[in-house]
């Protein structure tokens, strides 16, 4: 059951960033980086690692402006549900869960996330600064939640989970007041 809320909180940090989480999970594992992670472990690691520190400094510094909101989001829509797999793949490896479904459910996880924010970035018509930066520090504190605590960051991406479906309802009930 921990490996589940650890694969969760890891599949919902990649809903919110892409780049962060799979840089924080290389730098946890030490001189290794990407060993234990799958299709990562394949790439060069000083590669992996100049890519992915670049992109993660592309999503914390360009999301803060709207134009590099736009293109970030474009990104992270495209890649959310593989690295959410690759997350979810990488923190339960230990587990006897099949690893397609846990590739499956990290995927979706992440998918629905980042959909839900695409949906409020245009419904606001753009984050303000305050949820980017939150946005930022939840990505970092669910990958650490991880592995230091499975519990309280599966707990914390549920709890996302349980937002992202209110939110939905929530568009639903404005789209059709707006149609009318």
């Amino acid at each position: 059951m921990i490996e589940i809320l650890a694969t969760l909180s890891a599949s919902a940090a990649a809903g919110i960033r892409i780049g962060i989480p799979l840089l924080i999970i290389g730098l946890l594992q030490g001189s290794d980086l990407w060993s234990q992670v799958p299709i990562l472990s394949h790439v060069s690691s000083p590669l992996l690692f100049g890519c992915l520190t670049s992109w993660s400094l592309v999503e914390l510094l360009a999301s803060k402006k709207l134009w590099g909101q736009r293109v970030v989001q474009l990104v992270q829509l495209l890649f959310s549900p593989l690295v959410g797999a690759i997350m979810g793949l990488a923190v339960a490896s230990a587990t006897a869960t099949p690893h397609w479904l846990i590739a499956f459910v990290g995927g979706l996880l992440a998918l629905v996330l980042q959909l839900v924010q695409v949906g409020w970035f245009y419904r606001l018509r753009g984050l303000p600064l305050w949820a980017v930066f939150l946005q930022d520090t939840l990505c970092i504190a669910l990958v650490l939640f991880a592995f230091d605590a499975p519990k309280q960051g599966g707990l914390i991406a549920l709890i996302l989970l349980w937002l992202a479906v209110r939110s939905a309802k929530q568009w639903y009930v404005w789209y059709h007041k707006v149609k009318r």
